[in-house]
């Protein structure tokens, strides 16, 4: 029978080596690591499974280190981003002052204009509400029909009533060359206003431009414009609940007040006069007659698609202060009833956002793309710390978003604000792309609003 020796391996045996206090017999000798051992006496099979190891713990991929820990510091950025619009928001939503019933008469007059274009659902309900205001007793309320294609201004007259404080005026074409259609027939309505004072414009005191589609309360413009008084500024913007009803409101709607409350101090802001930092909507705005007249009135912003952010600038860059307050239950809106409305409403005149300029609409695309894409991606797909640094911006943008809304309101957030801002994200991206198509309509003269083509210069022949 043939006998085989197995040959020893060189080297000290097993038990000869030294091994570390609390180190195992059996633990296998490349295991076995020596304090004293050089770099190149290790072996390369544990270093790479350490390296899988703190890979795996760091939510990277296993085909570099480098690569995923950038991505990872990417998510951690637009974390901190959305943390920061929410903790912004916080501050808003304890600073940004809110209308409060006026507790005595207003002694101004005030005159209410409200250009109408094919207004006849909604016009009837808003100059109800007028009628019914309390605590002016010298109001005038005049509604500007923009040569409406339907009833409005039937509708209208109807609703007036005969009602002494109330004027009906008629427009029959479009606006001049160079002026869009509702700060033509808000500057119609401002000479109106001055005739009916007798002397200058300064004379009616108060002047309040209102959208057909607004609704106020009893009480909403003596609120407002005792807020007007009391901060002494030249312009109040009293922001409007946005009522939201179908899925695409729902989603687009409130990116509207979360937009100025996650992005900017606005009581800080308000103090100054930087036109950088205005914030100001079109549905309610109450002006300082004399201020308004000083400026020029509508003719400083005739050709601008965005007039009611253009005339809060143009009083600023006057000198003028300006400033902010939510109405909360004393006015509230229903800008658009369905995604097909909603989506032509946006188009019209989204182009004109961030100055105009494509390159610095992009430029804010894709911070928002970093703060509010990437993380809920980074939820989703991401492993170890990305994954959990995903989770927190995207709450945190969740939290943003329905803090804006009760900011808005005035109320606790319901659960149908709660599961709106879950698709925060979706909200976003809707947002951005009817961006792009404004931009693409406006490029091919495209853009259409209430039977009318909107050319350049003329984006908004009428709201």
């Amino acid at each position: 029978m043939r006998t085989t020796t197995r040959s020893r391996p060189s080297g000290p045996p097993p038990s000869a080596v030294r091994r570390e206090p609390g180190e195992s017999a059996r633990t296998p000798a490349y295991f076995a690591f020596s304090r004293r051992a050089r770099p190149a006496e290790l072996s390369p099979v544990p270093r790479l499974a350490g390296a899988r190891h703190a890979a795996g713990r760091s939510g990277l991929s296993s085909r570099g280190r480098f690569p995923g820990l950038a991505l990872r510091r990417l998510v951690t950025v637009g974390a901190g981003l959305a943390a920061g619009g929410a903790a912004l928001t916080v501050w808003n939503r304890v600073t940004v002052p809110r209308l409060s019933r006026a507790t005595g008469p207003i002694t101004e007059t005030v005159t209410v204009c409200v250009p109408a274009r094919d207004e006849a659902e909604r016009v009837p309900a808003l100059i109800s509400d007028l009628r019914a205001q309390t605590g002016i007793p010298r109001l005038r309320i005049l509604v500007l029909d923009d040569a409406s294609g339907d009833h409005t201004a039937a509708r209208a007259r109807e609703a007036m009533d005969a009602d002494p404080r109330c004027t009906l005026l008629r427009g029959t074409t479009g606006p001049p060359p160079g002026w869009t259609g509702k700060a033509a027939a808000c500057h119609a309505l401002a000479d109106t206003a001055e005739q009916f004072a007798g002397t200058t414009v300064t004379a009616a005191g108060v002047l309040v431009f209102l959208d057909a589609d607004i609704r106020l309360a009893p009480g909403a413009l003596s609120a407002a414009v005792t807020e007007l008084l009391r901060r002494d500024i030249a312009l109040l913007s009293p922001w409007p609940r946005q009522q939201a009803r179908s899925f695409a409101e729902r989603l687009v709607q409130p990116l509207l007040c979360w937009s100025w409350a996650s992005t900017l101090p606005v009581v800080c802001t308000d103090r100054g006069i930087r036109t950088s930092t205005v914030v100001a909507c079109g549905q309610f705005l109450v002006f300082d007659a004399a201020a308004y007249r000083a400026i020029g009135g509508h003719a400083a912003v005739a050709d601008s698609a965005t007039e009611d952010l253009d005339i809060a600038r143009a009083l600023r860059r006057a000198g003028f202060r300006t400033g902010l307050a939510t109405a909360g239950d004393l006015a509230r809106t229903r800008m658009y009833r369905d995604a097909r409305e909603l989506a032509a409403g946006y188009r019209r005149w989204l182009w004109s956002a961030y100055g105009g300029s494509v390159a610095g609409g992009l430029a804010v695309a894709v911070v928002a793309a970093w703060a509010y894409l990437l993380p809920p991606l980074a939820a989703v797909f991401g492993r170890g710390p990305a994954r959990w640094w995903g989770l927190s911006g995207y709450a945190a943008a969740g939290a943003g978003r329905v803090l804006a809304r009760s900011l808005e309101t005035g109320r606790p957030p319901k659960f149908r604000d709660i599961a709106a801002a879950a698709a925060h994200p979706l909200g976003v991206t809707v947002y951005f792309t009817l961006w792009a198509r404004s931009q693409s309509d406006r490029r091919r003269n495209a853009l259409t609003w209430k039977g009318r083509a909107l050319y350049p210069g003329k984006e908004l022949d009428s709201r």
